[in-house]
């Protein structure tokens, strides 16, 4: 059986620590544990890692730390992501302030990936992002994607 190409967006790498969110940060960790056995090939951008050098220097450590203890590859944008994050833009999808979450669904859009996972619940984990972006993508020539939380892909172990 194929295993799935995720896309792990900003967040799902700052959930890992978030002591305040403990059911997003169980979920997480499962979903990295799942990685980790090979479930799932897992990668994600250089606009995520652009993110993570924003944050603190500890926390910068402890988000990158992740990627040496865990097999993620990191996917190089190329033009063609802009100009599909830009039409996701102008299409009023994702709002202009908010241009990088575009880049992450483009850039999984146009790498073949089968899901995007995110806890950005604001645009990206959206009904109407999720249908507008697959409209655009049919309309542009490319694939649908899932954008899923990792609660909605994880094995539950009560099932």
């Amino acid at each position: 059986m194929k295993k799935l190409k995720v896309y792990l967006e900003t967040t799902i790498f700052n959930f890992f620590y978030a002591d305040d969110a403990p059911d997003k940060r169980d979920d997480t960790i499962k979903l990295f544990n799942e990685i980790s056995y090979g479930k799932y090939e897992a990668y994600t951008s250089y606009a995520v890692t652009n993110e993570i050098n924003k944050a603190s220097d500890e926390t910068k450590q402890k988000l990158f730390r992740l990627f040496n203890e865990y097999p993620i590859s990191v996917l190089d944008e190329g033009d063609e992501v802009e100009k599909l994050a830009d039409i996701y833009v102008d299409e009023g999808i994702i709002p202009l302030k908010y241009r990088d979450d575009a880049v992450h669904i483009a850039t999984a859009t146009l790498t073949g990936m089968d899901i995007i996972l995110s806890w950005n619940f604001k645009h990206i984990v959206k009904r109407k992002t999720i249908i507008m972006v697959n409209l655009i993508n049919s309309r542009e020539g490319y694939k649908n994607i899932d954008i899923y939380s990792p609660s909605e892909v994880i094995d539950d172990e009560d099932e």
